[in-house]
């Protein structure tokens, strides 16, 4: 891991992702990129050039100001932190800038579902999870600890999911001591028996060549993958939740953007997302 993301809008939550990106710098030695995303008003672009460029100006040099303050952190001593300013609040940005970076991260504090409209609502947090190619971790609240002893990685052990389950398996080695796969059987008509599921996991294992990874697999049954994954991280206290996603395109019950975005807004638990 050498470069990690973390957008910010200088609340709490900010804080949170910032302490936690800054352990993982650490951790890794990798290199911070801070970034804010300046939302300039409408009058603004109605106004004369002149007019324009000055209340720009002092915008930034507000932003500059409460930008310097904020990364004033004893916890980022010692690491390489790089501050950017984007002028507008276009979430897709941030995984603009984490794919021209080639980042491995982005971590982001979120709030949940709220009324406010800061970066760190869930609505906002969701946007980036279903727009960036590059894994996103959600964090809630302060980190206790980036040393995350399991993680539970969501998975419909799907032909289709290959590269995404190994990419995630990977990723999350440099984040957790042991990942396990969890299947979520569902009472509908994607309902399978244990035989059944045995089959599809002992199959997607030699296609996807990962049989060291079989004694990390586990089931539950449950209403929802949401529920399942949350009540079986409960239950073996796990310190992260992890989810593929494949943004809205709805090819799968089990990938389908809503299930990761429920995730995000719901889990206490930090959550790690990834795009199939």
């Amino acid at each position: 891991m050498k470069k990690i993301i973390i957008p910010v809008d200088f609340s709490k939550y900010s804080e949170y992702a910032l302490e936690t990106g800054a352990a993982l710098a650490k951790q890794h030695n990798a290199e911070l990129i801070v970034m804010h995303m300046l939302e300039l008003s409408e009058s603004i672009f109605s106004t004369s050039s002149t007019e324009r460029n000055e209340e720009t100006a002092f915008m930034l040099m507000v932003t500059n100001k409460e930008f310097e303050e904020f990364l004033d952190k004893p916890y980022l001593e010692g690491i390489t932190v790089t501050p950017i300013i984007k002028h507008h609040k276009v979430l897709k940005e941030v995984s603009k800038v984490a794919s021209h970076e080639k980042a491995d991260l982005i971590v982001m504090g979120s709030r949940g579902h709220s009324d406010h409209d800061g970066i760190f609502t869930g609505s906002n947090t969701e946007k980036v999870v279903r727009y960036s190619e590059t894994p996103v971790l959600v964090v809630k609240s302060k980190p206790e600890s980036v040393n995350f002893k399991n993680v539970v990685l969501g998975c419909d052990f799907s032909e289709e999911s290959i590269d995404a389950v190994k990419k995630a398996i990977e990723a999350l080695k440099e984040l957790s001591e042991n990942t396990t796969l969890l299947h979520v059987n569902l009472p509908n008509l994607g309902f399978m028996s244990t035989d059944e599921i045995d089959e599809k996991i002992t199959d997607f294992f030699k296609l996807a060549d990962l049989q060291d990874k079989a004694s990390s697999i586990a089931y539950i049954s449950d209403h929802t993958v949401e529920d399942g994954v949350l009540n079986y991280a409960r239950r073996n206290s796990a310190d992260a939740v992890a989810i593929i996603t494949h943004g809205r395109t709805g090819l799968s019950h089990f990938f389908g953007g809503s299930i990761s975005e429920d995730l995000v807004n719901h889990s206490r638990l930090p959550v790690v997302t990834f795009k199939l």
